[in-house]
Parts: structure tokens; sequence; C-alpha cells
């Protein structure tokens, strides 16, 4: 006896499924969870899978994106416990791990430290963050190093309108910009106990850069050789980033005084790099 979908579809052919942009988020943490929803609702994937070693609430949040999946473009939501789905994307750890070429293993880096640093410097100046043109490189975090002399409105160096930008010396002490962007996350924390949303959607537009292939440059964390004498650590640079990873790096003309808060910055991710054990 025919089945109702027998009765009410036609096979023509058998179709093998296999997924032309997938995207693996490892980890249904808050921070996951608001990765996979900011991936979902810009539809830059057609599957997505999620991994964690907890069942009962990787189920349910696998769940819970399938039934809402009616206002989603992305057609396939899986998940697993095993790590056979990864696409590892964690730095200098994933890079030994999985024996990636470096320019598949990708850190967010500074890349939020600069959307922070952007977004402060555009409410205080009463422009859009789009119009302010900025960067923070080395390690994200406490010692972020703010390139002040790149700091520019729709070309207009600020630097040139006020040389002691970002210095001690500076009347405004625009420098609280930078300390702003470095204690926000802390603030958040104290907060509300956790911080997720921003960096969701950094990791995103990321994503975006590498399935759309689009070539932006972000400041994200890559292997350095040579670059400002810095060797073998991953550090935050602006790299362009494509569908093959990140293919090129920008050389950023820095004043001495920002080279040697990047060294400096390097030398303190060194320092935790060179005692991991593998």
């Amino acid at each position: 006896m025919a089945t109702l979908k027998d009765q009410l579809i036609v096979n023509l052919l058998k179709e093998e499924q296999v997924p032309q942009n997938k995207i693996t988020v490892v980890g249904v943490g808050a921070v996951g969870m608001a990765c996979a929803i900011s991936i979902l609702m810009k539809d830059l994937a057609d599957e997505l899978a999620l991994v964690d070693v907890m069942e009962d609430k990787l189920k349910g949040e696998m769940m819970g994106f399938q039934h809402g999946s009616l206002f989603l473009k992305t057609p396939k939501i899986v998940s697993s416990k095993d790590y056979y789905l990864w696409l590892p994307t964690l730095t200098y750890v994933a890079w030994k791990i999985s024996g990636f070429p470096k320019s598949r293993v990708i850190g967010s880096g500074c890349s939020l430290d600069s959307a922070r640093f952007r977004y402060l410097m555009g409410k205080r100046l009463g422009v859009h963050p789009l119009s302010c043109s900025r960067w923070v490189l080395g390690e994200h975090g406490d010692f972020s190093v703010p390139v002040w002399s790149g700091v520019n409105v729709v070309g207009i160096s600020l630097k040139s309108l006020n040389p002691e930008l970002g210095t001690d010396a500076d009347k405004e002490q625009w420098k609280d910009v930078h300390k702003q962007v470095v204690d926000s996350a802390y603030e958040v924390i104290k907060l509300k106990s956790y911080t997720f949303w921003a960096i969701d959607l950094s990791v995103a537009d990321l994503a975006k850069s590498i399935m759309k292939s689009l070539r932006w440059v972000h400041p994200i964390s890559t292997m350095i050789k040579g670059l400002y004498g810095i060797n073998d650590v991953f550090l935050s640079v602006p790299c362009i980033l494509g569908q093959n990873g990140i293919s090129n790096v920008v050389k950023v003309t820095l004043t001495p005084e920002e080279e040697a808060c990047l060294k400096k910055s390097a030398d303190t991710l060194w320092g935790i790099q060179k005692e991991l054990q593998f």
C-alpha cells in the first residue's frame, strides 16, 4: 500500500545531499549559540553543525533551531558530540593539533577590540562608526595596541589635527577611549555576568568574509613571521580574508612607540604560548 508521501511526491532521482557551504560551531554555551544565531540570520551557510559533549543541551539547541527553520534560509541544521564535525578556528593550539596550514587557522583577535574602538571614537566625535577608520592590533584585551597614527575620519588624519592624540600630553585625553575598549568587557561581565553579543557579531562578520570570499581586511590573529621583527607567534594584524582563509597581511606603518607596544604584546603571548605542551 502506497504511503501518503508516495501518493503526494513522485521521486525522479536519488539526490546526494552534499553541503556547499557548511559552518560548524563548537560549543553550545552562550557565546557559541550567539555565534550560531548570527550566522543563521546572515544566511551564510546551507548547513550548520553544532558540536558539544553535553548531549541533552546540544539536542535541545538543535531542535530549537530546527523548529524555527521556517523563518531561516539554512535548510539543514545538525548536531553531534563527536568532533569529526569540527573545522578548528582556534589559533596556536588549533594550528598545532589540526595540522592545517596557517592561512586556515584564524583567531578573531582584535576584531572586536577594533569594533569597540571604532564605536567609541564615533560616539565621542558625533559621527557614525563607519566613518571612523581605526586599528587595534596585537593581543586581544589588556595588551592590545591602538594605532593612533592611523586613526582618521573620511581620510582626515586625527593625528594631523592633534599631534598629541593618544598620548599622556593630550589635554583632551583621547587615550581614555582605548582604556574604555579594554575595560568594556569587564564592565559588561560585571553588569550581566557574561558577554557574547558583540563577539558573536564579530565572528559572523569574519565568517561572511570567508563564505563569500569578500577579501575584506580584518584585524585578526595569524601566525607572524618576520613582521615588525616578530616571529612564531599568533598576533592580530590587518589580514585579507577570503575563501581560502588569510591570503595576505597588510603592512601597517607604525610609529616607533606603536611598534614597541606591539612587540611587548607579542612577548606576552609568546610567554603563554611557549608553556603549552602537546
